[in-house]
């Protein structure tokens, strides 16, 4: 694919200004673009070497870089010779010429003596005036003028390039731990070494790369401030220059690579001056690193890669997938560790290299940051993580659990969902029916081995507070962000923003935080403490809650935005009940069940006379019919359009409430309320022919001649819930669908009006806990990038693209043949009690179940496209992903004067490589 911004000219170059002479000719001495050292093309005023730096000089001094020649050490003495000026003169001007980034100055000579250089484009004079906000806030042009010259030198050059990098650009350096062990290692490898080199000498500086994308709304929404390290002279530069750059501590310097580490960020060294000298350690973000960029791109890691590559040590794999999430070059991915039915491995597929076959465009992938973030290759992984939405690291808990690691369980659990004890009790179970131990006998139990990690939460000792992880150096963040709506969304929203480095501020019009998983799912289900006890982490994280307060009614969006929020995050959910529209549905003894259920977490003593009719076949109208157990009613009759085979209840529910003395019987509709007097006696139902169409739309059909009376005093409707937005969205230019639902984008949550966010059941219907807590990490992600100008809301986001691998095609051999284990149940608590009887696995019972697990998921490394940053190698806490110096030619470091030479040179040995392919007309 050629490149989408060819020819690109900015609105600045201005057709009716005659060109410059002298930045053409400066244009020429500095570029590496074989098309004009060639003579090919011609420097023009559209050609970015011009427009590029032609607002940063004056002619005079175009004249004088132009004399300098590119990168030749001058001393003040040499410039005075090559320009005539007075001393004082030219000094302003080369002090003018440095500030705006076009020389830089050193003191590299056996007198120490100042002396300054013309550096070619990139790295160098294009990185230096984006590096300085007051050159980039006058000329946002220049963000684009790097991104070009980063890009248009390397279009043909790359496939050539031998490793090591020839002297081009920028070189990934490992994480120091992912090697410090390696007996092979040479020093330059080691960040170590660098730091030693110029011990005393740094300056954090910004990042170049996310300040230029910035310029063109491309960001990733870090703060570009001090994740440069400039070293050695250079650091005295990006000080004394409006670089933005501090002088910092060798100690402050390792802090920076570890918080970088920590983010997911990639370690490079500049790579122009030999294995002597570098000039900057650079902590980069792949989603706008041109330096990384050049090798994803053209496919072409040579151009990056370190002399190391990560391999998997499979037996301890458990794919929990935090290394692929991590994975710059998008080399890991998930995929499976059973042998397929055979007994053969699945073959995974390799990059090809430009060793293999000729190159060009064809070979490029301009979507990189979006490809690179792939998770899982088409033969699939572990079912279990595949089937949850949260995608949770099914496997690698439970690997901890039997480890005994609980609280590393529960930290990993809460990387994807950060109420795992309301989940535990709640969930819908997806993972379990995907398991593939399910083939054999009973799935693995993975909920309860979750609960039971999760009960840690309830103890304040045990409890685990998430470490921020924060893409700023300067501290926290300090916009202000307002979630509204406390339920499992906006929960889960508010805690990856406050893990992100928010304080955020839930606005929850019910007196406490939860949502329906509070006062819709009663107690005997899931006890308030469990809610409480999740909440309560999320309050020493920083994140605020302001409970009886309804947006739209004490307070407005308007009114919020006037104190300063820079984003709204609704997720309300559907806290309202149906009716279904039969004569009579308005008399006393009616009502809905999330207004029941609502009624009796308030109040447990609330009480039904006579018997109930529950109308619904799901899991909240099961929970309608056990508390109306609980509230007194003699007989509950729940009836459903669905017959028993066909009812969206699961199985465990239905068996549950009929044990308890709930009579449930499917296939009829409501037809009439009969009454008295205003008051319920009874109700008709039709009998229900079908509930779906010929398409599988909701359509249900009636034979009324067959009906079925039964005499009650009370009925609670249980259909379906219904949005209530109140005054929230009045004054806001919100659109709607299919009735009340929010238009929203379906990546990233943002509605028309850009500072509102949705979602959970407001923006999906009706779901489950799991489905919001999903959506709300979603939300927080799409927020933070929204908050922080001119970042992309879109590119290198996670897709969670999980594929389960084919169980049909598997071969298990030997397995744990422990039976599923169950939990017991608390002695003394019966129907008429909305205390909860569940207890969970005991660690007797946790260590049998999870040796159940099959482990079958495991990561895959594609060597071809590693390019030996080490990153993965910090996410994995199971001591599966290594690096190995396979590679050790990637550590010669040459000069830039002398790439020609090393790049023909290998261009010419691949090309004799290559099969030879005939020809075909």
């Amino acid at each position: 694919m050629a490149d989408p911004l060819g020819g690109y000219v900015p609105d600045t170059v201005k057709n009716d200004e005659p060109a410059r002479d002298a930045i053409i000719r400066l244009g020429k001495v500095v570029t590496d673009r074989a098309e004009i050292l060639l003579g090919k093309e011609k420097i023009t005023k559209e050609s970015p070497e011009y427009w590029g730096i032609a607002p940063l000089i004056t002619d005079e001094q175009a004249e004088i870089a132009i004399k300098m020649k590119k990168r030749k050490p001058r001393t003040l003495e040499d410039m005075k010779k090559l320009t005539g000026l007075d001393e004082a003169y030219l000094l302003e001007q080369l002090d003018k010429m440095s500030e705006v980034g076009i020389i830089e100055y050193n003191w590299e000579n056996e007198k120490r003596e100042k002396q300054w250089i013309l550096p070619m484009y990139v790295p160098g004079a294009a990185e230096f005036a984006n590096m300085n906000a007051d050159v980039l806030a006058a000329h946002p042009e220049e963000g684009r003028f790097f991104e070009r010259m980063s890009r248009l030198p390397l279009e043909k050059i790359t496939p050539m390039v031998p490793l090591g990098g020839a002297g081009i650009g920028m070189h990934v350096i490992p994480v120091e731990k992912a090697i410090e062990m390696e007996n092979e290692s040479v020093s330059v490898e080691h960040i170590s070494h660098w730091l030693d080199k110029y011990d005393g000498k740094y300056a954090a500086s910004p990042c170049s790369c996310r300040q230029s994308r910035k310029t063109f709304d491309e960001g990733c929404a870090d703060d570009p401030e001090g994740w440069c390290i400039a070293v050695g002279d250079m650091a005295d530069y990006v000080v004394e220059t409006n670089k933005g750059g501090r002088y910092i501590t060798r100690e402050e310097a390792l802090a920076i690579m570890k918080q970088a580490e920590d983010n997911g960020f990639v370690h490079q060294i500049t790579n122009i001056d030999g294995e002597n000298k570098i000039f900057a350690i650079c902590n980069c973000n792949v989603n706008v690193c041109y330096a990384l960029r050049t090798s994803q791109l053209f496919n072409t890691p040579n151009m990056s890669r370190s002399a190391y590559v990560a391999h998997v040590n499979t037996e301890n794999c458990v794919a929990c997938g935090r290394c692929v999430e991590y994975c710059p070059a998008g080399a890991v991915t998930l995929g499976q560790k059973l042998c397929k039915k055979d007994g053969s491995q699945v073959k995974y597929p390799k990059m090809p290299l430009p060793a293999e076959k000729k190159w060009g465009p064809e070979m490029w992938t301009e979507d990189y940051r979006d490809k690179n973030r792939i998770n899982t290759h088409e033969t699939g992984t572990a079912p279990c993580k595949t089937a949850c939405p949260a995608h949770i690291a099914v496997q690698g808990y439970i690997k901890m659990a039997s480890q005994g690691r609980y609280q590393d369980a529960l930290a990993l659990i809460k990387k994807n969902n950060p109420l795992p004890a309301i989940c535990g009790y709640v969930c819908n179970r997806r993972c379990e029916d995907a398991c593939t131990r399910g083939t054999i006998d009973e799935a693995v139990s993975i909920d309860e081995i979750k609960k039971f990690i999760a009960m840690q939460d309830l103890n304040a000792d045990t409890r685990y507070i998430p470490k921020k992880v924060v893409p700023s150096l300067k501290g926290e963040f300090t916009e202000k962000i307002a979630v509204i709506g406390a339920g499992p969304a906006g929960l889960s929203c508010a805690f990856y923003l406050a893990e992100k480095g928010y304080k955020p501020t839930v606005f929850e019009k019910n007196a406490q935080p939860g949502g329906m998983v509070v006062y819709g799912i009663p107690s005997f289900v899931l006890e308030k403490d469990i809610v409480q006890a999740e909440i309560d982490v999320l309050k020493e994280m920083g994140v605020e809650f302001k409970c009886g307060v309804e947006v739209g009614k004490d307070i407005t969006i308007a009114q919020l935005r006037e104190q300063g929020y820079k984003a709204f995050y609704i997720g309300i959910g559907c806290q309202g009940g149906r009716k279904v529209g039969v004569p009579g549905e308005d008399a006393n003894g009616v009502m809905t069940g999330v207004e029941f259920l609502h009624i009796t977490t308030e109040n447990e003593d609330y009480k039904l006379n006579g018997d109930t009719v529950v109308i619904g076949g799901g899991n909240v109208a099961i929970d309608v019919s056990r508390s109306a157990i609980r509230c007194g009613s003699p007989k509950v009759h729940q009836v459903s359009l669905e017959t028993r085979d066909i009812m969206p209840a699961s199985p465990d529910e239905i068996e549950i409430a009929e044990s308890e003395g709930i009579l449930i019987q499917g296939g009829w509709g409501p037809k009439e309320i009969l009454t008295e007097n205003g008051n319920v006696t009874g109700i008709v139902f039709k009998k229900c022919t079908s509930v779906k169409d010929a398409d599988g739309r909701f359509n249900p059909q009636y034979d009324e001649n067959d009906t079925m009376t039964i005499p009650c005093s009370n009925i609670l409707l249980s259909v379906g819930q219904a949005i209530e937005w109140g005054g929230l969205l009045d004054g806001e230019d919100i659109e709607f669908w299919h009735g009340n639902y929010p238009v929203a984008d379906k990546v990233t949550y943002q509605t028309r009006v850009p500072d509102i966010f949705v979602g959970g059941d407001v923006y999906s219907g009706p779901k489950f806990a799991i489905d919001a807590i999903a959506a709300g990490k979603e939300g927080a992600i799409s927020i933070h990038r929204f908050v922080q100008p001119h970042s992309s809301l879109t590119i290198g986001r996670d897709p969670h693209y999980y594929v389960e691998l084919d169980k049909e095609d598997i071969l298990v051999e030997n397995y744990d043949n422990s039976k599923r284990q169950r939990p017991a149940t608390k002695p003394g608590v019966g129907k008429d009690s909305f205390r909860s009887a569940a207890c969970t696995l005991t660690e007797e019972q946790i260590q049998i179940e999870t040796k159940r697990c099959l482990g079958c998921g495991a990561t895959i490394v594609d060597e071809n496209q590693c390019v030996g940053c080490g990153i993965c190698t910090t996410k994995c806490e199971f001591d599966a992903i290594h690096l190995e110096r396979d590679l050790p030619r990637a550590s010669v470091m040459r000069k830039s004067e002398d790439k020609l030479k090393y790049v023909l040179g290998n261009g010419l040995k691949q090309k004799l490589a290559r099969p030879f392919v005939r020809k075909t007309k």
